[in-house]
């Protein structure tokens, strides 16, 4: 309920009498007041729920391909997250990446998303990185899977471990596994993770958003970089919440993303007080080169 100052301080809404200059007062502070809502909806980073998008528009024919390519890219992860643990027993990291990029190029492939990568020249010269970036889709994990050059790894939340097959695969090939009972336990393992040649790509929001928006990051993904002292990568991913949003059960095949990477950041010189000021110039690289329309 609205209320309306008055000279007494009081609220007059009851009031037995009302002028008709009054009562356009009231709807000009309600309009206002919807005004300003709407301003700060579209300016907030933090969203405790995002107006998910519904997906790109569908015709038959590409409902029919949407459903059947998404039956043939979950039937296609169990092989191949079968292979993938049976490499990450035998201590094969490389051969969990190789299993990795053909998993990932095929789903891709079925579902007949095109992938555009712009700044990979960034990552020429770079050993080990930290790959920080927003995210809308599991486009997003299929495509830094496939394309990204070196031994991409990502964090994940531990809900993932109670895939079967996958989430054991994932444990053991080299994979963050965010746990917050595990105190600094996952901590130390990243930091082993990264120092063992892997790179780590990090979604700095937390979890995917699709409403065609960077929201604000954490800055995880500051302290790992600056705690490992490898460069920290911004890279934006534009589309893929288009195609498959949130909450999505069906693809919606044939369309594009965009993967830009922006220029490492070095971290050697960094302390733990730093991490802040590096999550904001993260954030301010993605947000730079991130578009809404691809």
């Amino acid at each position: 309920m609205i209320s309306v100052p008055t000279p007494s301080g009081q609220c007059q809404l009851s009031a037995p009498r009302r002028t008709g200059t009054a009562n356009r007062r009231i709807r000009g502070a309600l309009a206002a007041r919807r005004r300003q809502r709407a301003e700060y909806s579209g300016m907030a980073n933090h969203a405790q729920a995002s107006p998910y998008a519904a997906g790109a528009p569908r015709g038959i024919f590409n409902l029919a391909w949407g459903v059947a390519a998404t039956i043939l890219s979950v039937l296609w992860t169990a092989p191949c997250a079968i292979a993938a643990a049976i490499a990450a027993t035998m201590g094969k990291p490389h051969a969990v990446t190789v299993i990795s990029r053909v998993w990932a190029r095929v789903i891709i492939a079925v579902c007949g998303v095109k992938v555009q990568i712009e700044g990979l020249e960034n990552l020429a010269g770079l050993k080990s990185y930290i790959l920080v970036a927003n995210h809308q889709s599991f486009f997003d994990i299929f495509a830094v899977a496939a394309f990204i050059p070196g031994e991409p790894r990502f964090v994940a939340k531990k809900e993932l471990l109670k895939i079967p097959v996958v989430g054991y695969a994932m444990q053991r090939g080299g994979h963050v596994i965010i746990d917050r009972d595990a105190g600094g336990r996952e901590i130390r393992k990243a930091i082993q993770i990264i120092r063992s040649g892997l790179d780590l790509c990090v979604f700095a929001e937390g979890h995917r958003f699709s409403d065609n928006r960077v929201h604000e990051f954490n800055d995880g993904a500051a302290w790992l970089a600056i705690l490992s002292r490898l460069p920290a990568v911004p890279m934006s991913i534009s589309g893929s919440g288009i195609f498959f949003p949130r909450l999505a059960k069906v693809v919606t095949p044939g369309l594009a993303m965009r993967m830009t990477i922006g220029k490492p950041i070095a971290t050697e010189a960094m302390r733990s007080a730093d991490r802040t000021e590096l999550t904001r110039r993260l954030e301010e690289a993605v947000r730079a080169t991130f578009t809404t329309e691809v």
